[in-house]
């Protein structure tokens, strides 16, 4: 999905009500190049003068969440809810302990042992999550 999406089509092709609160959760969300958390969309609704309390977001990210609109996934340490757009294909990420950034995998490294799973236990996967710690390279260039 990119930054062109009508989030009124997209709002009431899923049921919902479109409402200003709505469509700015969700354009945050979209505008974050990496998954975000609801207090973070609470201060950028602040820094844009959108008067909205925090238990108004998690109501909103749950019913985005409900309908498939949104995915949640928990980075990091501090296992902290973060939310994207959710895409055709599932995403996975890596995740830089020092700075929190979050970098996603655009391919996913478990298909094959899916595909074995599959055929030698006899299991259907139905989804699965993968995040990888480490250290980007902005940070350890920044230790030498």
């Amino acid at each position: 999905m990119n930054n062109d999406i009508n989030f009124s089509d997209l709002l009431k092709s899923n049921g919902l009500k479109v409402t200003k609160h709505r469509t700015s959760v969700l354009r945050i969300i979209v505008e974050s190049n990496q998954p975000i958390s609801a207090e973070e969309i609470y201060l950028k609704l602040k820094e844009n003068s959108i008067s909205i309390n925090l238990s108004s977001i998690y109501k909103i990210l749950d019913s985005l969440s409900n309908k498939n609109i949104i995915s949640k996934c928990i980075l990091g340490d501090d296992n902290k809810t973060s939310y994207e757009i959710t895409s055709s294909t599932h995403m996975h990420h890596l995740i830089c302990k020092q700075c929190k950034e979050v970098f996603p995998l655009n391919d996913c490294p478990l298909c094959i042992y899916e595909k074995h799973l599959k055929d030698d236990m006899d299991f259907d996967v139905t989804d699965h999550k993968l995040e990888i710690y480490g250290y980007c390279k902005n940070c350890k260039k920044n230790k030498k």
